[in-house]
């Protein structure tokens, strides 16, 4: 019979569904694996970047349990988000109806490719029973401090109406669509990530060699710890006068205490209190307030990448070791988020100070010896820095923190980069924020019982406003602590936040969905997750916001789990015509059409086998060609299999061609192992099954083909599993698919040797040498071999090189 895809695919789609092939056992002392997929938004359909992303988990998964692990492979749906409510505007949809319509279908699209994930464990973020269990998590972190509400200046995406994060601000753009990012004065709500940013620093060390080095990097930057000094500068009294003393200092923080002592101004950021101060008073000349409240309303990313700008304020502060006037100035590279929102500048000794100095005209003052240009930022002995001169730079760090700690100016402190999460959206389609505002009580949480606090469903989205804010009756509700009327908290949840803890949801039992959120138990037999796998963007946004996530739960006492991800394989995005697959470019290959046309079979082969997951893929429509011609012919090779179990061969009386074939199939299994738990590579797997094939196809042994065709689906079966299960269960009752295969190591010694032989560098033939030859017999089956070109010659130089060539220099003879 020939090899009919559509056939043999719905026929194992439905044994595994209806033998519950992929559900994991509730026995927590087998040895277990975890094996997850960054789960996908559904926007409708699938696309390739989905195909190669679910293949690789899935091989991995397929493989771990035919070793007779205890096996969790979920998937779910990241379902809220903007996205919904644009297409509820287009399609005059309900976003609720929209998403889980595009869930049911895409549900379907990722069946058809014979993906083995856990039915029982599916769910979508927006199920109220997933929003119960979070808005849940968000009350104990706002009873514990680490959630709180304050008005601050944030990112606003005016095409989206909603607040973003910094991590998602891309080039000042919006990460979801692009557009150009404001910054707005609003209240919002706040995770304190940073009391968690050292662990998440420390705690980068125990991924090292598990996790890409540059997800790990990334990070690290993004965390951006520094530690330095913070002290504080006195205005001087005629400042203090200016500023009808509403203010008498300030704090800066520096990573470079060594270089106090040249000092020649300081500089605040434009939002700093005393510059809002100055402006808000006329203190400052108007054309002038007008550009820095225009720097001021930049995102920190635009003013990084803006040349160096600012003005003076018209007050001083007063050195605290020289008792010097110092000018202040404000200037656009000064963020109020970092440091508090003041610097002191060094442009000696510093190329951004330098650059303003230079552009300002501001004074210069060397105090560290070294280098014949400025800005010097090497090392060196002090100069002009009191009793710390001759010191080397970088060790005075610590004796002049010592001594401003001594002296009660200042103390030796740590800063990051990294600022709390802003987690408010201004969207319906997300979590609601389970709070309310009462006149009397202020901000209240809502009581436990009363979760989740879902969603209206009658709303009408238009694109303007929260619709949450203008519907007659969800936001009016009573105070949970005082019981007078009260305002419900519009704002939902950045989606980020569902995407945190959805690896901790999968791991309990969904039999415990109703009565928990995460079951601890559960949690310890199950987590970490032993292989993650997803896209290299998702670097800082979703897996630090995860990891951090996961180090809260712990300490709220839901999971006793330190990091979720044991190891992380960043896979490489899907290009045609050398670009990444995309609508507007017309460069897309429907999945749909490639599995009716070909097979889910053939799509996972090409998939896995056109590149390494690391790397990016060039779709190539003869390699899917390649690859369903490859299937059918493993498929025909069935006809040549004449044993129903693993044959016991006598290795020793075979022919030299099915030995050789014999070598191939077990060097494809030997490859095996690794390949499926440690480097992915499998293409270089599939090429080695290849391998094996066209070389079975040069013997004619039947038991030998038994044997190998055994092997060959065993290891393909992760890859192909349809035609694996359709032709293990035909040949063998499906034996081959359980278990091990043990290597046997007498296939790999071989009778004889093919060397090449070159003279004088040139390849004049190959020769075959019995393995158990010396080298001077090596030699002199070489010369004889080579002998019509060695005539008139004198072997000069004679090369072995072990199992693979022999060089003759020669030169003519005398």
């Amino acid at each position: 019979m020939s090899y009919k895809p559509s056939e043999i695919e719905k026929k194992w789609q439905k044994i595994w569904d209806d033998e519950g092939a992929f559900e994991p056992s509730s026995e927590k002392n087998d040895p277990k694996k975890y094996i997850l997929s960054m789960f996908p938004y559904p926007s409708g359909r699938i696309h390739m970047g989905h195909v190669r992303n679910y293949a690789i988990g899935d091989a991995i998964a397929r493989y771990y349990r035919k070793q007779n692990f205890n096996v969790l492979h979920p998937i779910g749906w990241d379902a809220f988000g903007m996205p919904a409510e644009n297409a509820a505007i287009k399609h005059k949809l309900h976003p609720k109806k929209w998403t889980y319509e595009n869930i049911d279908y895409m549900r379907h699209e990722l069946s058809t490719l014979g993906f083995s994930f856990s039915r029982t464990r599916e769910f979508a973020t927006c199920d109220q029973l997933y929003t119960r269990w979070e808005q849940e998590f968000i009350i104990r972190m706002h009873e514990t401090g680490l959630l709180y509400r304050e008005s601050t200046k944030v990112n606003w995406c005016e095409p989206c109406h909603t607040v973003l994060a910094n991590e998602q601000v891309e080039e000042g753009c919006c990460w979801r669509c692009g557009n150009e990012v404001a910054q707005k004065e609003m209240p919002g709500y706040y995770i304190d990530i940073v009391k968690y940013a050292d662990e998440l620093l420390s705690d980068l060390k125990t991924l090292e060699g598990k996790w890409p080095n540059q997800v790990l990097t990334m990070q690290g930057n993004w965390i951006g710890k520094s530690q330095g000094l913070e002290f504080t500068f006195e205005l001087s009294a005629e400042s203090k006068a200016k500023l009808d003393g509403k203010f008498d200092r300030y704090s800066v923080f520096t990573t470079r205490p060594d270089t106090i002592y040249g000092v020649s101004y300081s500089a605040l950021a434009p939002e700093h209190p005393i510059t809002k101060y100055l402006i808000e008073h006329g203190l400052i000349d108007a054309d002038v307030a007008a550009k820095i409240t225009a720097m001021a309303n930049m995102t920190e990313r635009e003013r990084a990448q803006a040349d160096k700008e600012g003005y003076p304020l018209g007050i001083s502060v007063i050195h605290p070791l020289t008792n010097e006037e110092v000018p202040v100035w404000t200037a656009n590279f000064v963020l109020a988020s970092y440091g508090g929102g003041a610097v002191m500048a060094v442009p000696a000794h510093d190329e951004r100070d330098y650059e303003f100095a230079s552009k300002y005209s501001l004074p210069v003052k060397r105090v560290i010896s070294g280098g014949e240009e400025l800005p010097y930022t090497g090392a060196g002995e002090l100069i002009e820095s009191a009793a710390f001169c001759g010191l080397a730079n970088f060790k005075a760090k610590a004796k002049i923190i010592s001594m401003f700690e001594d002296s009660g100016f200042g103390k030796g402190t740590t800063n990051f980069k990294l600022r709390n999460w802003g987690v408010s959206r201004q969207r319906y389609w997300g979590a609601p924020i389970p709070f309310v505002h009462c006149g009397h009580c202020g901000l209240v949480p809502e009581k436990i019982e009363n979760l989740p606090i879902a969603l209206p469903d009658d709303v009408e989205i238009t694109g303007e406003g929260n619709p949450l804010d203008s519907h007659p009756t969800w936001k009016h509700c009573s105070c949970p602590k005082c019981g007078a009327e009260a305002v419900r908290e519009t704002d939902t949840l950045d989606t980020f936040v569902q995407s945190s803890w959805y690896q901790l949801r999968y791991a309990t039992d969904p039999a415990k969905w109703e009565s928990t959120g995460i079951d601890k138990e559960d949690a310890a037999y199950w987590m970490g997750v032993d292989q993650y796998i997803g896209g290299i963007e998702h670097a800082i946004l979703h897996l630090l916001y995860a990891r951090f996530f996961t180090k809260v739960l712990r300490d709220l006492g839901y999971c006793d789990i330190d990091e979720p991800f044991t190891n992380l394989l960043t896979q490489g995005m899907v290009l045609k015509d050398g670009a990444k697959m995309s609508k507007s470019k017309g460069n897309t290959v429907d999945p749909d059409e490639l599995v009716a046309k070909y097979g889910a079979d053939t799509a996972r082969l090409f998939i896995l086998f056109a590149a390494p997951p690391q790397k990016e893929l060039e779709w190539n429509d003869s390699a899917v060609e390649g690859g369903f011609r490859f299937i059918r012919k493993l498929y025909d090779r069935k006809e040549k299999v004449t044993a129903s179990t693993m044959p016991a061969i006598d290795h020793a009386s075979l022919p030299g061609e099915a030995k050789e074939a014999r070598a191939k199939v077990y060097e494809a299994l030997r490859k095996s192992e690794d390949v499926y738990t440690r480097t992915f590579a499998f293409n270089t797997l599939i090429a080695a099954c290849m391998e094996a094939l066209n070389a079975l196809d040069k013997q004619q042994d039947s038991e030998v083909w038994s044997e190998g065709i055994y092997i060959l689906l065993h290891l393909l079966e992760p890859i192909i599993p349809h035609v694996a299960s359709e032709m293990s269960a035909e040949l063998f009752d499906r034996a081959n698919l359980k278990g091990k295969i043990e290597i046997l190591e007498e296939v790999f010694v071989q009778d004889s040797i093919s060397y090449a032989l070159t003279i004088n560098g040139k390849k004049r033939t190959e020769i075959e040498i019995p393995a158990a030859y010396s080298n001077d017999e090596i030699l002199a089956a070489a010369k004889e071999a080579g002998a019509k070109w060695l005539e008139g010659m004198e072997i000069i130089k004679e090369i072995v090189v072990p199992g693979k060539l022999v060089n003759l220099v020669a030169k003519p003879a005398k």
